[in-house]
C-alpha cells in the first residue's frame, strides 16, 4: 500500500500590515484531509495525488489545493505525465500572482502544463500515446470550492447524507469494457477544462477518485460507504480521512478492480468567520498619523511640501535622512472609525507592490518599522494630465497618441494582474518633465483575488469619477477591462477635442435610459485635425454597451495607431424615395409574374 504525504506549510510570523488585511479572520479555513494511492493488480502505479495546505497570508490569498491525476494506460509516458501534472500544478498555482482569481490562475497553469505535455509527446506519432493524463483539482479559498476537471477522474461532494458528482466524465463508451477519453491533458494542443465553483458549508466532504475506484464501485456504494463511516466518525480528523481512503481502496480491490486506485478525502471542519469588531481591531493596529505641516517628521521622513489634501487623504513630498525624495500618502482622520476605508487604504500599497510597470507609479520600499498608517511612492516631478490639458488645448494628434500609448501600457499592467483601476481620469495620470506617463492612485482598484475572500465589510460598489466612468460601473453591473477602456477613450477624446465627449453629459446619467439618450459628437467636428477613422475608433470604445467596444485596450491602441483609408460616407436612400415611379413599376411586374405563375401551376 502506498500513501502520499500532505504538504502543510509551517506558520510564519506576519510582520506586514498587508497581511493583517487579508488574514483578519476570527477562524481560518480548516480542512482535514487524507489520501492514498495503490498500484493494485498492475505492475506500476500511474496515478499521482497531492494536497497542499499553506498557512498565513497564502491560505487567504491562494487557499488549499487538492489534485488527483491518472496517467492514461495506453500512453507510453502516462505515469510521468500524471506525476508532472500534480507536482507542477501545485507549485505553479502558488506561484501565480495573488491578485489573480482562482479560475484565471488555474487556467493559466493548466494551459501551460498541457502545452508542455503535448510537446513532450510529439516524439510519438499518435499524441494519445505520449504524455497524457487526467486531472481533477479542488481549490478551497475562503468560503468557496473551485473545481477544475479534465478526463475521467471524479469529484464528489457529500452534504447532508447526499453524494453528488460534481464532475462529468470526458470519455466515450465503446463496449462494456472499453472506454476512451475524449479530453485529457497532453492529448491536444488545445485544452478545454471544466470549471465550477460551489459555496462551502461546514461539514461538507469532498471525495476525489480515479477510475480504479469508481469503475467498480457505483455512486450509491461510494455514498453508502462514506455515510456509514461518517456515522461512526462525525468529526473527521486527518488520520480518519486517510483511514477511510485506505478502506475504500480495499473495498475496490475486493470488487475485482484491475486498475490503479487513488482516493482523496477532504472534510470542511471550519470556514473563515469574521466579526466586524475583530476586523476593525486588526485593521486599526496602526494609528492614523495626524495632519502634517512642512518641517514635521514621521519615521525619519521630513515633510517639504503639501502636495494634496482632501476629505479622504493627504499627500506630502518628504525626504529621508539621505535626502532622497518620496511621496507620502496618509489616511484622513475623518475615517478613523471606518474599517472599509482602512482596508481600501491598505490595499493601495498592497496593489502598488504587485504592479511593476514603467508607466505606473512605484511603491517605495520601507526598511524600518512604521509607527503609523501610511505608504510611500516614488516622487514624480511634473504635472498631472489635468494640468497638462489646460496647457495643451486640442493637442497635436501625434503627441496625444504618444501619451495614450503609454497610458494603455500602464492599464495593461493592471489587467494582466486581473485588477481594474476603476478611476482613470486626468487627475490620476501624471506627466513627468521628461514627457512620460505614470498612472497613480490605487484607491478604487478592483482586485479579483481579493474579491474572492469573504469579508464582513461593506465595500463601495460605485467608484471613480462620473465624467470618466463606464456606464456598467455606474449602473452596478459586472465590469471587466472594457470599463477601464471606456475611461481611456474618454481621456483620449478630451485630449484631442479640448472638452469632454457627449457634451459633458456623462456625469448626469444615472439610468440606462439616461445613457442611451446622450448624443455622441464627433471629435473631428471639434478638432478638424483629427482623422475620421480615429473618431470611429473612439466612438466604438465609448459604446454604452460594453460588448460593442474593442475586446481590450491593446486592440484599441492597435486601431488608434493603424490608419484606415479615407472612405466617403454615402447615405443610403431607399429606392422608394429616390425613384418612386420605378419602384412601383418593378413591384407591379413582380406581382404580375407571380400571378401568371400561380395560374399556370393551378
Amino acid at each position: 500500500m502506498q500513501t502520499s504525504s500532505v504538504l502543510q506549510d509551517s506558520p510564519k510570523n506576519a510582520a506586514l500590515v498587508e497581511e493583517a488585511l487579508v488574514t483578519n479572520v476570527t477562524n481560518p479555513l480548516t480542512i482535514h484531509v487524507g489520501q492514498a494511492s495503490e498500484k493494485g493488480r498492475k505492475q506500476a502505479n500511474e496515478d499521482a495525488i497531492g494536497i497542499r495546505i499553506p498557512s498565513g497570508l497564502m491560505l487567504s490569498t491562494k487557499g488549499i489545493v487538492s489534485v488527483i491525476s491518472d496517467g492514461v494506460s495506453t500512453a507510453e509516458s502516462g505515469a510521468q505525465a500524471s506525476a508532472i501534472s500534480v507536482s507542477n500544478f501545485i507549485s505553479d498555482y502558488y506561484s501565480t500572482p495573488d491578485t489573480w482569481g482562482v479560475q484565471t490562475s488555474c487556467n493559466k497553469v493548466l494551459t501551460a502544463l498541457n502545452r508542455w505535455l503535448y510537446g513532450l509527446g510529439q516524439d510519438y506519432r499518435d499524441a494519445r500515446r505520449g504524455y497524457v493524463c487526467t486531472l481533477s483539482a479542488l481549490v478551497f479559498k475562503s468560503c468557496t470550492a473551485h473545481m477544475l476537471h479534465v478526463g475521467d477522474s471524479r469529484v464528489y461532494r457529500l452534504r447532508a447524507g447526499e453524494l453528488v458528482k460534481l464532475s462529468r466524465d470526458h470519455s466515450t463508451t465503446v463496449s462494456e469494457s472499453k472506454h476512451y477519453l475524449t479530453r485529457a491533458l497532453g492529448m491536444d494542443v488545445k485544452l478545454d477544462v471544466d470549471y465550477k465553483s460551489v459555496a462551502l458549508e461546514v461539514g461538507d466532504i469532498f471525495l476525489l477518485t480515479t477510475d480504479g475506484i469508481h469503475d467498480v464501485l457505483t455512486d450509491y456504494e461510494l455514498g453508502r460507504s462514506l455515510t456509514k463511516y461518517i456515522e461512526k466518525h462525525p468529526q473527521l480528523t486527518d488520520e480518519q480521512c486517510e483511514q477511510f481512503c485506505l478502506q475504500l481502496i480495499d473495498t475496490a480491490l475486493n470488487a475485482q478492480s484491475n486498475d490503479n486506485l487513488s482516493v482523496q478525502l477532504l472534510y470542511v471542519a471550519a470556514l473563515p468567520t469574521q466579526d466586524i469588531g475583530d476586523v476593525y481591531q486588526k485593521l486599526s493596529s496602526k494609528p492614523f498619523p495626524p495632519p502634517l505641516d512642512v518641517g514635521m517628521k514621521l519615521d525619519g521622513y521630513q515633510v517639504t511640501h503639501i502636495i494634496h489634501q482632501s476629505q479622504r487623504s493627504q499627500v506630502y513630498r518628504v525626504i529621508n535622512e539621505a535626502g532622497s525624495a518620496f511621496c507620502m500618502k496618509t489616511p484622513s482622520v475623518n475615517y478613523i472609525d471606518d474599517a472599509a476605508y482602512i482596508e481600501r487604504f491598505m490595499l493601495e500599497s498592497w496593489v502598488g507592490n504587485r504592479i511593476n510597470n514603467n508607466y505606473v507609479v512605484k511603491v517605495a520600499e520601507h526598511n524600518r518599522p512604521k509607527s503609523a498608517l501610511y505608504y510611500l511612492t516614488e516622487f514624480l516631478d511634473g504635472v498631472s494630465l489635468a494640468e497638462w490639458l489646460t496647457q495643451h488645448k486640442k493637442a497635436a494628434v501625434e503627441e496625444v497618441i504618444r501619451l495614450v500609448k503609454q497610458i494603455e501600457l500602464g492599464i495593461r499592467a493592471f489587467h494582466r494582474r486581473e485588477t481594474l483601476h476603476q478611476d482613470l481620469k486626468p487627475d490620476n495620470i501624471f506627466v513627468t518633465k521628461q514627457g512620460n506617463i505614470k498612472i497613480i492612485d490605487f484607491g478604487s482598484c478592483y482586485i479579483k483575488g481579493i474579491a474572492e475572500i469573504t469579508t464582513p465589510l461593506t465595500r463601495d460598489n460605485i467608484l471613480g469619477t462620473a465624467d470618466y466612468t463606464a456606464p456598467e460601473v455606474i449602473l452596478g453591473y459586472q465590469a471587466d477591462g472594457r470599463a477601464d477602456l471606456f475611461s481611456l477613450a474618454v481621456i483620449t477624446f478630451e485630449m484631442l477635442a479640448g472638452e469632454l465627449p457627449f457634451k459633458g453629459q456623462l456625469c448626469k446619467c444615472h439610468t440606462r435610459q439616461d445613457f442611451l439618450a446622450i448624443e455622441y459628437i464627433s471629435v473631428n467636428k471639434l478638432n478638424p485635425m483629427v482623422p475620421e477613422w480615429i473618431d470611429a475608433v473612439l466612438k466604438k470604445a465609448m459604446s454604452i454597451e460594453a460588448s460593442f467596444r474593442q475586446a481590450d485596450s491593446c486592440e484599441f491602441i492597435h486601431q488608434l495607431t493603424t490608419p484606415q483609408p479615407n472612405k466617403v460616407s454615402k447615405t443610403t436612400v431607399p429606392i422608394i424615395d429616390k425613384d418612386p415611379v420605378k419602384f412601383w413599376q418593378v413591384v407591379s411586374i413582380m406581382l404580375f409574374i407571380a400571378l401568371v405563375a400561380s395560374l399556370v401551376t393551378g
